[in-house]
């Protein structure tokens, strides 16, 4: 059977790697990766849904203690996954997680932060890769450098350290005003990055100003003058045509020179971006992209920079199928950072749809015409939540139809995905839907802000959560914990909620017992570690673990009642519990019972004693646009 994979373009150059199957480094991402030592191993890939597709990274790890698989096409050591997740991997040499119903980017592979095996090096040379002569001299070759940083990752199952760290390269260029542009994977939880003009053999130190990991795309300054000395910005040009030529400019593995693809457009389309778990406009294209190239530019024939090169497609069955960030993407990027001061994100609508191409279901919901789409579900933290209802159909988003496959009018007899109306906005822009409720057509407007995930696929700041109580560990349920402990380990309720369950208000998470530090004021429960959900603290419902945290603090009665899912109880002697933490703390070599951000005072913006059941549907918490199964979270 053949495996789809999307290969993110970075490089990773380093000799002592201890590199867990986090979800942040488990994406794909398009960048090379090399390593001191004789073999490079693959990461384990994440899966996707039941098509079959693989998202793998190209960064260097090595392997964790735990128990593995071996994929029989791309050999690569994999998590206990089921049988049809386990085809994920990421364009920037990150593999990817697995979805259940949560679709990632699917076929993609980041070249990125980790490091490829030998098999898979071998592949990727063999793509073709030029330096024409009248390419040789272009002025505009000097904006592209190369990228060097240094990665240190969070330890989310020890989250109180970190991970050590290992190196990538990748490729980024000038954009002016002290500027350059990369993909968000190439400088994910950076310590150190460095910069080298072409030509030059000094490397200069670079800033990270913004991150966008939806849109995989990163603003770096440099500060050294002689760095900018005699430089010539890239100039953004429009969205290509089909078939136009494309030129893709990066420092992939195979030398330390620049190289030069060539190829043209093939499609351009609403694409799974690996990296980030989102679902904007791409362009496909022919010419041969590998690790490395990540955040280098693609030109067209005039020299102008028409996108971002971040991921692939790797299957049995296709060949050269590469994919760039377009600059509509990189221009929403950089006005949001503009507008803001910071990177705000993508917005989303926040609704679950249906196509409605059967002739008898738009008859039956009183939809005169052959357009619209059907509201499934709605987000409770969404804007949308206050203005539609399941059961509406959407037929026009500001005054533009959508079609009954999902899809709009774009550019000359094309049609593309209703996602992209939304991508076009910003976080707090307000659309104007025309919807049809009961057979009668009326226009309602929503306030369009980012998706607020349950279960997030990357944590903001970089370093996790975590409360230590008497040697019992709690932490918040993520994406790159369930990619590190391997989702054997976490258990079937975890992940079916982890995919299928919304977040009923902001703020809310699920807190998870992640594991036991053996001591005799917990004997008994050491076998409950990342089994168990924590649903209440003596008696109160729990919201998210800084409200554990509180109540805890706040906590004068004898015991400590923890409730779990299945009606698992964990009770602890208060007075024994705090005399033994710091006790366990020393023993273990932890430097606190609790992580930074919970120091901080809580705000509690519902109130103790309202009473918050989880909402546990029976579709996937999906960011995949309408195509391959009908549904779609716009």
């Amino acid at each position: 059977m053949a495996i789809a994979v999307a290969h993110c373009c970075f490089s990773v150059l380093s000799s002592t790697v201890k590199f867990r199957y986090s979800v942040s480094y488990h994406r794909r991402l398009a960048t090379s990766t090399s390593t001191s030592q004789a073999s490079l191993d693959a990461l384990s890939p994440k899966a996707t849904n039941d098509k079959k597709r693989a998202l793998k990274s190209c960064s260097s790890t090595s392997p964790r203690k735990f128990n593995v698989k071996k994929d029989p096409v791309s050999q690569k050591k994999l998590p206990g996954r089921s049988k049809d997740e386990k085809s994920s991997l990421y364009a920037d040499g990150i593999s990817g997680r697995g979805d259940m119903g949560r679709p990632q980017s699917t076929g993609f592979k980041s070249f990125g932060t980790q490091r490829k095996d030998r098999e898979e090096f071998q592949l990727d040379l063999r793509e073709q890769q030029v330096e024409p002569g009248n390419l040789q001299d272009a002025t505009f070759l000097n904006a592209v450098v190369k990228v060097y940083c240094t990665h240190t990752a969070p330890d989310y199952s020890l989250p109180w350290q970190k991970q050590r760290q290992f190196t990538s390269t990748g490729s980024a260029f000038m954009i002016g005003d002290g500027k350059l542009l990369t993909n968000a994977h190439c400088v994910e939880h950076d310590t150190q990055v460095k910069v080298k003009r072409r030509g030059d053999d000094t490397k200069y130190v670079a800033k990270v100003l913004a991150r966008g990991v939806d849109c995989d795309i990163a603003l770096l300054s440099v500060e050294s003058k002689e760095f900018w000395r005699g430089a010539e910005p890239l100039r953004l040009g429009h969205l290509p045509g089909l078939q136009d030529a494309v030129t893709v400019v990066g420092y992939p593995l195979g030398g330390d020179t620049i190289s030069v693809t060539k190829g043209v457009v093939s499609r351009i389309e609403v694409t799974s971006y690996a990296h980030g778990s989102s679902d904007l406009l791409g362009i496909q294209i022919d010419a041969a992209i590998n690790p490395g190239n990540s955040g280098g530019p693609a030109f067209n024939e005039q020299g102008e920079c028409i996108g971002v090169a971040f991921q692939v497609y790797r299957s049995e069955e296709a060949e050269n199928i590469g994919y760039v960030i377009p600059t509509t993407v990189v221009s929403h990027f950089l006005s949001d950072y503009e507008r803001n001061g910071k990177y705000t994100g993508f917005p989303c609508l926040g609704v679950l749809l249906q196509k409605l191409e059967n002739p008898a279901l738009r008859a039956c919901l009183h939809v005169q015409s052959n357009e619209g789409v059907l509201v499934r579900r709605v987000e409770p933290t969404s804007d949308a939540n206050n203005v539609l209802k399941e059961g509406d159909v959407i037929v026009s988003f500001d005054d533009v139809h959508v079609g009954s496959e999902g899809t709009v009018p774009f550019r000359s007899n094309e049609r593309i995905a209703f996602r992209y109306l939304i991508s076009q906005k910003f976080a707090g822009d307000v659309a104007e839907l025309g919807i049809v409720r009961a057979g009668r057509f009326m226009k309602v407007q929503v306030v369009l802000n980012r998706r607020v995930h349950l279960v997030p696929y990357h944590i903001d700041g970089g370093q996790p959560s975590y409360l230590i109580i008497a040697g019992l560990v709690f932490t918040p349920l993520s994406e790159p914990l369930i990619e590190e402990e391997c989702e054997d380990s976490i258990g079937l309720k975890l992940l079916a909620k982890a995919r299928y369950s919304l977040a009923r208000f902001k703020g809310e998470q699920i807190v998870i017992l992640s594991q036991v530090l053996a001591n005799e004021v917990n004997i008994g429960y050491e076998d409950m570690g990342n089994q168990q959900q924590v649903l209440k603290f003596n008696g109160i419902r729990i919201k998210n673990i800084h409200h554990l945290a509180h109540l805890v603090a706040c906590c004068k009665d004898k015991y400590l009642v923890f409730e779990f899912e299945d009606n698992y109880l964990a009770v602890l002697e208060r007075e024994a519990a705090m005399a033994a933490s710091s006790r366990i703390l020393k023993d273990y070599g932890i430097p606190s019972e609790k992580s930074d951000d919970l120091l901080e005072p809580y705000v509690d913006s519902l109130g103790d004693n309202q009473a918050i059941e989880q909402d546990y549907g029976d579709s996937p918490v999906s960011n995949l646009e309408i195509g391959f199964e009908g549904l779609l979270w716009a």
